[in-house]
C-alpha cells in the first residue's frame, strides 16, 4: 500500500516540445528574412519606383521669404522698413474658362451666379478699391473675360496683405484659383516712416522678388549694403500626410542685417524744412544742404531738394555726393591756403584790384562789384572777406604763374583732392587737373580762374568734408553714413572714426584761414549769416553754371560752407543752391541764410555747454537764501551746494540764517527757545514752524507760501495753551 501512494515520475514528451520550439524558429526566421528581402528590393531592387511615389506626396519647394533689414537713424527710429504688396490679377485664360463641357464653367458662373456672380463681385471690390463704380467694375470685367488675357489686372494698384486676404472673400474670388482664376504677385514695397527725410541717402530697392527670394537695393545705402539687408531665402515644401497637405519648412530663412546710420532726425527735419522753405522764397530748381559732426565726421542731415512742379519740391538726385560742379568762391579758401603755406603771401599783403575788372592773357576776370567801382587796393585777407576773384587770382599768379603744377600739388596736399571713399553708390570725385596731365587741356587761364573756383570739378561733400578740417583743427576726417551694422538689436560690425589727413597744413596757417572765415561773416560777403545767437564762421560762393562750354544764359549756383559755433566748432554745414529765379544770385543772402537757420534752431534744440566755463552773470546770487529750520537740514543742503557755515557754536537743533551773509559763507544764528515764551520762526520755511509752534502747545494758522514772514504772536510772548497763531508766508 505504502509503494501504491508514492509519485509516479514524469517524463516529458521531449520529442514533442522540441519541434513546437523548432516551428516557432523557423517561422520567424522566415518572416526576418521576407523583412530583409522586401527591405532590400524596396531600397535598391524598386528604388526608382517608390521615390516617384514619394514625389507625388509632396508638392515643389516654395521659397519662404527673408525680411529685409530695416535702417534705423542715430537714435533708433526706423527710416526704412519693408512690406509686403500686391498686385491682383485674374487669369482669363485658365482651363476653368475655355472648356464649357466640363461640370464647372466659370465663365456661367461669374456671368449667371446670383451669389458669385458679376454683380455681387462689381460692388464688393467697388466699396473696396474705390477707383470705379460697381457698373465700372462690371464693363471693366466683361472687357477682361472677352479678351482672354491670362494676367488681366483686377486692380491697377498695390494691395495690402490685409486687404489681399480680405478681397479673396469676395463673391467669386471664395471660389479658389482653380475655379475663378484670380492670382496675386508678391511685391516688396519699402516704406519710409519720416517721408522724405533722407531719402535719397537711404535710397530705394526694386520691388521685385528675385528669382533668389530676396531683394534688391537700388541706390544709396540700400544699394551699399544690399547683401547684409537683403537676407536668405528659406525653403518649404507641401506635403500629403494622412490623406491631406501640410506644409514642411525644410530650410529657415535668415532675415537680412539692420543698418542703423548717422542721421539725426532732429536735425535732419530741421535741415529739410530751412532749405525747402529757402528754395520756394527764391522759386530755386534745386538745392543741397549736409551738416556734419566736426570731430567724428558723422553726417548729422542730407537733404537733396529739386522742383518736380511749380512749389512743389521732393528728392530726386543726391546732389550732395554726386555732383561734379565748379565750386567757385568757396574753393578760394584752399588757394589761399596754399599760398600762405608756400610763403607766396601773408594776410597783411595787398593786392591791387581796381575797379573790379580785369584783363589777363585776352581773358575778362571780374569781382562781383565791378559795377560799384570796385575794391582798390584790398589785402590778401580782405580778398576772402569780400571773394575779390581778381585778389585771389593776382595772389596766386604771383607765386605760381611760372610753376602751376606746385599750386596744384599744394592743392592736392591740403586733401582737396583726397580720396573719400563715400559709402553712397555713384559719389563723385574732386577733378583737379594738373598742367602735366595730357588727358585734360591746360590753358594759360586756367591757373587764375582755378584759384577762385573754376575749371575743377569739387562735389558738395568734398568742399564740407575740407571746411570741417579747418573746424577740427586741421584733422581731416571721412563722412561717415553708417555708425553701425546689427541683428536683433546686437552689434554685428560697428564703424568709427577714419582720419584721411591728421594735418591739412600748419597750426599758424589755420589759425589764419579761421580768422578770415569769420570775418567773411562779420564784416565781409557773408553778413547776412552773422547771428546774434550762436557765431557762424564760412565763406560764400556764387559761380555761373556751364552749359555747353557757355557760362552767361545758364543761372547761377550759390553756396555757403562752413561751421558753428565760430569758437568752439561742434557741426561743419554746406548749403548749395542752384538757378534761383527770383532776387540777386548771392551765397550769403540765400544758402547763407539758410545755413543761419539751421545753426540757429540745432543750437536751440540740441548744443549744450559746461555751465563752467560760460561768464559770470553779475546779477546772479551767489549764495542762496537760506530758509530757517532744522539745523540737521540745513547742513545737509549747504554741503551739497558746497557753501561753508558754522555749526560749532550752535547750541540748539533750531537755526536762523543771519542777514550779514558774504559770498562763500552762510551764517547760522541758534532759534532761543525758552520754556513757556513763544519761539522765533520768521524765516522759516512752513514745515520747520508749524512742528516748533504747535510742539509748544499753539495752534497754526497758515496765510500765503514760501517762507514765514510774519507771526501774529510776537517772539518772547507767554505761550497761552491752545491760543491760534497766524503765520504770514511770501
Amino acid at each position: 500500500m505504502a509503494e501504491e501512494n508514492e509519485p509516479k515520475e514524469v517524463v516529458p514528451g521531449n520529442n514533442r516540445i522540441l519541434l513546437c520550439y523548432f516551428l516557432v524558429v523557423v517561422v520567424l526566421g522566415l518572416v526576418a528574412v521576407a523583412i530583409l528581402i522586401r527591405a532590400f528590393n524596396t531600397a535598391f531592387v524598386e528604388k526608382a519606383i517608390w521615390e516617384k511615389v514619394a514625389e507625388k506626396q509632396k508638392r515643389p519647394n516654395r521659397l519662404i521669404l527673408p525680411g529685409r533689414g530695416n535702417i534705423y537713424s542715430a537714435d533708433g527710429k526706423l527710416m526704412a522698413t519693408s512690406v509686403p504688396r500686391y498686385y491682383l490679377y485674374i487669369d482669363f485664360g485658365a482651363d476653368c474658362y475655355k472648356n464649357p463641357s466640363k461640370k464647372w464653367n466659370s465663365r456661367d458662373t461669374l456671368l449667371k451666379s446670383k451669389r458669385d456672380g458679376l454683380d455681387s463681385l462689381s460692388i464688393y471690390l467697388s466699396r473696396k478699391l474705390k477707383n470705379r463704380t460697381p457698373g465700372g467694375y462690371k464693363d471693366y470685367l466683361v472687357r477682361g473675360l472677352k479678351s482672354g488675357s491670362r494676367q488681366f489686372p483686377l486692380y491697377e494698384g498695390k494691395v495690402s496683405y490685409s486687404d489681399y486676404k480680405e478681397i479673396k472673400k469676395y463673391p467669386f474670388m471664395r471660389l479658389g484659383r482653380f475655379r475663378s482664376g484670380f492670382y496675386a504677385k508678391e511685391m516688396v514695397q519699402r516704406q519710409k516712416p519720416f517721408g522724405t527725410l533722407a531719402s535719397r541717402t537711404i535710397g530705394d530697392i526694386y520691388g521685385e522678388i528675385e528669382a533668389s527670394g530676396t531683394t534688391k537695393g537700388k541706390n544709396g545705402l540700400e544699394l551699399q549694403y544690399d547683401s547684409l539687408l537683403r537676407g536668405q531665402a528659406g525653403l518649404s515644401s507641401v506635403r500629403r500626410v494622412g490623406g491631406g497637405w501640410t506644409n514642411v519648412v525644410e530650410l529657415e530663412p535668415t532675415d537680412g542685417l539692420d543698418i542703423r546710420t548717422t542721421i539725426d532726425i532732429s536735425i535732419q527735419d530741421i535741415t529739410e524744412k530751412s532749405l525747402i522753405d529757402k528754395l520756394k522764397e527764391i522759386d530755386a530748381e534745386s538745392g543741397t544742404a549736409v551738416v556734419m559732426d566736426v570731430k567724428t565726421g558723422e553726417i548729422k542731415a542730407i537733404t537733396n531738394m529739386g522742383r518736380i512742379r511749380e512749389g512743389v519740391y521732393g528728392e530726386t538726385k543726391n546732389h550732395a555726393v554726386a555732383d561734379e560742379t565748379e565750386p567757385g568762391s568757396t574753393f578760394k579758401v584752399a588757394s589761399i591756403m596754399v599760398a600762405l603755406e608756400d610763403g607766396v603771401c601773408t594776410p597783411n599783403d595787398t593786392v591791387d584790384v581796381g575797379n573790379g575788372i580785369y584783363m589777363y592773357k585776352g581773358a575778362r576776370m571780374t569781382d562781383h562789384n565791378m559795377n560799384h567801382g570796385g575794391y582798390g587796393r584790398i589785402s590778401v585777407a580782405q580778398s576772402i572777406w569780400y571773394s575779390s576773384n581778381i585778389g585771389v587770382a593776382k595772389t596766386i599768379l604771383k607765386g605760381y604763374s611760372n610753376n602751376p603744377t606746385k599750386f596744384v600739388e599744394g592743392l592736392y596736399r591740403v586733401g582737396m583732392n583726397a580720396d573719400l571713399r563715400l559709402e553712397i553708390p555713384g559719389a563723385g570725385r574732386s577733378k583737379i587737373r594738373r598742367p602735366d596731365d595730357s588727358t585734360r587741356y591746360w590753358s594759360k587761364t586756367t591757373l587764375p580762374w582755378m584759384s577762385f573756383g573754376y575749371e575743377t570739378q569739387v562735389p558738395p561733400i568734398y568742399t564740407l568734408t575740407f571746411f570741417n578740417a579747418i573746424a577740427n583743427d586741421g584733422k581731416m576726417v571721412r563722412p561717415m553714413f553708417t555708425k553701425e551694422i546689427m541683428h536683433n538689436g546686437k552689434t554685428v560690425e560697428s564703424f568709427s572714426t577714419e582720419v584721411i589727413k591728421s594735418s591739412i597744413c600748419s597750426s599758424r596757417t589755420l589759425s589764419l584761414i579761421k580768422e578770415m572765415l569769420v570775418n567773411v561773416v562779420e564784416q565781409g560777403t557773408g553778413k547776412a549769416v552773422h547771428s546774434d545767437i550762436i557765431p557762424i564762421a564760412g565763406k560764400t560762393g556764387t559761380a555761373q553754371i556751364a552749359s555747353g562750354g557757355v557760362y552767361r544764359t545758364s543761372g547761377h549756383q550759390v553756396s555757403f560752407c562752413g561751421y558753428f559755433p565760430a569758437d568752439h566748432p561742434k557741426y561743419s554745414a554746406i548749403v548749395v543752391i542752384r538757378r534761383p529765379r527770383i532776387g540777386y544770385p548771392s551765397g550769403g543772402t540765400m544758402s547763407g541764410a539758410v545755413v543761419k537757420a539751421i545753426a540757429e534752431k540745432v543750437y536751440a534744440s540740441h548744443m549744450s555747454f559746461d555751465v563752467r566755463d560760460m561768464e559770470v552773470d553779475s546779477l546772479a546770487v551767489k549764495v542762496p537764501s537760506v530758509k530757517g529750520g532744522n539745523l540737521k537740514a540745513v547742513e545737509d543742503v549747504l554741503d551739497e551746494l558746497d557753501i561753508d557755515t558754522d555749526t560749532d557754536s550752535l547750541e540748539t537743533k533750531w537755526v536762523f540764517a543771519s542777514d550779514n551773509q558774504d559770498e562763500k559763507k552762510v551764517d547760522l544764528k541758534d532759534v532761543t527757545i525758552r520754556e513757556g515764551l513763544v519761539p522765533r520762526v520768521t524765516g522759516m520755511g512752513a514745515r520747520d514752524a508749524v512742528y516748533l509752534l504747535e510742539k509748544v502747545g499753539l495752534r497754526v494758522s497758515l496765510a500765503g507760501a514760501g517762507r514765514v514772514v510774519s507771526q501774529s504772536i510776537l517772539p518772547g510772548q507767554r505761550i497761552v495753551k491752545g491760543q491760534t497763531i497766524l503765520l504770514t508766508l511770501r
